[in-house]
């Protein structure tokens, strides 16, 4: 009898973690942006979102572009009230008190929220982008491609979520190649492409000759010289087919279908959903290398390979760096680090 009651716990457990049970309505599910959608960051969680709207699974609309001067805070009591959604997924960076002030005035709302914060009971779930495992990959392969031994990375805030994946990155790269330089330069911005690749463009006088474009607008910098370059969140291979080699990608589908049954089911509560981000979930991967396929070293494909293995067996760690990065330029302050 003992065996058979811990059979059917395990069949429960595998069932909560193995896909999206059945469900007679689908979830009315509401996204809201701080950025325009266009930015990789809200657009992966949006378009896991999709996804899950196109399975039928859930009645899906958002709003991108709220910004972060206060109207988070109105748009989400508006949505509560009038939508009533079972759900409300977003980014709360920069928007953490306002997040948080709305989700403990609606506990029957499950909010899930991009956040660097902790869960909060009853019903707020925080989640990241735990890429730095395929941004050490990444780094891994630029440190191999670079012939100036110069690398550029252009980030956005210099926030220990952004730190994590260009740290890994440098990690990658200097593995790799000991006597790579990395040049890391913040823009104090999560969305402004002009100053992306005008940042890409200095770097690239400074001698770069691969670039990591941890933010948008990056990649255009690295076409318009002839270079190559790394996307980030999604494959960005064909911005610039013939530029982008790969990249880290983000996978939200994991965490969005963990949600959706612990909702449906009636078992929702606040966690922290890190590890659906990572690679070992499923959350997070290395990009295709599409026409790099033909053109890369095969040695080189095969170490990157191996180490990937090595990571998904969890043979391998990454380390999880969150410090600013050493030598970082960021706009109106002084060189950081040492």
């Amino acid at each position: 009898m003992k065996k058979l009651a811990l059979l059917v716990c395990l069949l429960l457990l595998l069932a909560s973690f193995g896909g999206v049970a059945a469900q007679d309505e689908p979830l009315v599910v509401f996204g809201a942006f701080a950025t325009p959608i266009e930015e990789p960051w809200d657009g992966v969680i949006h378009a896991a979102l999709t996804k899950a709207q196109e399975d039928g699974l859930i009645d899906y609309s958002f709003q991108d572009e709220i910004g972060y001067s206060g109207d988070m805070e109105i748009v989400l009591r508006e949505v509560a009230d009038d939508l009533q959604p079972a759900i409300i997924f977003g980014d709360a960076f920069g928007n953490e008190e306002a997040v948080r002030r709305v989700a403990r005035d609606y506990p029957e709302i499950a909010f899930v929220f991009g956040s660097g914060l902790g869960p909060s009971q009853p019903n707020l779930s925080v989640f990241d982008n735990w890429i730095h495992e395929p941004a050490y990959l990444s780094g891994m392969l630029a440190g191999s491609l670079t012939e100036s031994n110069v690398i550029g990375v252009v980030g956005g805030y210099p926030v220990p979520e952004v730190n994590r994946i260009i740290n890994a990155f440098v990690q990658g790269a200097t593995e790799a190649n000991p006597d790579a330089q990395v040049l890391v330069t913040f823009l104090n911005s999560w969305f402004d492409p002009a100053a992306a690749k005008e940042a890409a463009l200095a770097q690239i006088d400074a001698g770069a000759d691969v670039l990591f474009a941890e933010r948008f607008g990056v990649i255009e910098a690295a076409q318009e010289n002839g270079l190559l370059a790394f996307g980030n969140m999604s494959d960005q291979n064909e911005l610039a087919p013939e530029t982008v080699v790969t990249g880290p990608v983000w996978d939200m589908e994991p965490t969005v279908d963990f949600v959706i049954n612990q909702v449906a089911s009636g078992a929702y509560t606040g966690l922290d959903l890190k590890d659906f981000s990572m690679m070992g979930q499923g959350g997070a991967s290395l990009a295709p290398y599409h026409s790099f396929e033909d053109t890369l070293d095969p040695d080189l494909v095969a170490m990157v390979s191996a180490r990937q293995q090595e990571i998904v067996d969890g043979l391998f760690r990454v380390d999880i760096n969150e410090e600013i990065p050493a030598e970082a330029v960021v706009p109106g302050e002084a060189t950081i680090g040492g």
